[in-house]
């Protein structure tokens, strides 16, 4: 029941760009994010409230800087300028860069199958994403390697919070404090550049609020807070099987909202990239259980 929980929460990530761009398209990704960002926390807080204390603001205020308005803001860009296929499965890369990011940062080495993995996803992203086959944005890439960026910065982060801030008051407040850091800047750029924020909101649709129901609700308050309930219940690894359906979701939608449609070889080579990325962690954990069942059999039963 936990990994089709998990597999409901990626799927929701992974429909973003196509909602985004059938629904809101042209609005400011400042402002999307933000009223993405600001309201998904306060639900969060309503929920179960919660209060940093001393030092922990500063330090909240850092994450939510650079894992909601920083990287909400590059997320937006990306799905009004790339195929939502395209977006979703550049979010895949997240485990490469982290694993070089703890090579390079941290002097964690990866074992030789983490590398070999790795390096076959570098290569059939070469492949899928060869200028000379499919036409894409130079801003939307740029905007997707940095957002990849402020996930690994961020998980580090979070993660080294995790001893003394309690888990959920981690995701609320970054959640609370960068949408108004978002908020803040969209009001910067809407005061300089009023057109497209007059635009959006002048000419607002239900399909207009029916996209801000699903970024807000489903995909930020929902699968977040599924997100969280979930990682007390299932092992990281356990979860990233789930992340499966996230790139299966941006082909999906990008295909039924947007009409996106690639030829055979770029739809072999996303296939080939959800199956590599699945290669590490299912041997991680067909090698944790093995342990699992040697050290049972080697305990002594009760009765002996």
């Amino acid at each position: 029941m936990n990994i089709l929980l998990a597999m409901v929460a990626t799927f929701f990530w992974g429909t973003t760009y196509a909602v985004t761009q059938y629904t809101l398209d042209g609005w400011p990704p400042l402002l999307l994010g933000a009223i993405r960002a600001l309201p998904a926390g306060l639900i969060l807080l309503a929920i179960k409230p919660s209060l940093p204390k001393g030092y922990d603001w500063v330090v909240l205020l850092r994450l939510g800087a650079i894992n909601i308005a920083l990287f909400f803001g590059l997320l937006f860009i990306m799905a009004q300028t790339l195929p939502a296929a395209i977006s979703a499965m550049g979010m895949i890369y997240v485990p490469v860069f982290a694993m070089f990011f703890h090579w390079l940062v941290l002097k964690k080495a990866p074992s030789k199958l983490q590398l070999f993995s790795a390096l076959l996803l570098i290569i059939l992203a070469w492949q899928l994403f060869d200028p000379q086959k499919v036409a894409l944005n130079g801003v939307g890439l740029v905007a997707m390697l940095t957002a990849i960026g402020c996930i690994v910065i961020g998980s580090n982060l979070t993660q080294s919070l995790s001893n003394r801030i309690d888990w959920w008051t981690v995701l609320t407040w970054q959640l609370i404090l960068g949408g108004a850091l978002l908020t803040i800047l969209a009001s910067l750029q809407a005061t300089a550049y009023p057109n497209q924020y007059i635009n959006s909101l002048t000419n607002f649709s239900m399909l207009n609020m029916i996209g801000l129901f699903w970024l807000l609700l489903l995909n930020t308050a929902i699968a977040y807070g599924l997100y969280v309930w979930l990682l007390r219940r299932m092992t990281v690894v356990e979860f990233t099987f789930a992340g499966v359906t996230n790139p299966i979701a941006g082909i999906l939608s990008g295909l039924v909202l947007m009409g996106e449609s690639f030829n055979a070889e770029q739809y072999t080579l996303m296939a080939a990239i959800i199956l590599t990325s699945l290669i590490s962690p299912l041997v991680s954990n067909y090698q944790k259980n093995r342990a699992n069942k040697a050290v049972n059999t080697s305990m002594p039963s009760l009765a002996d």
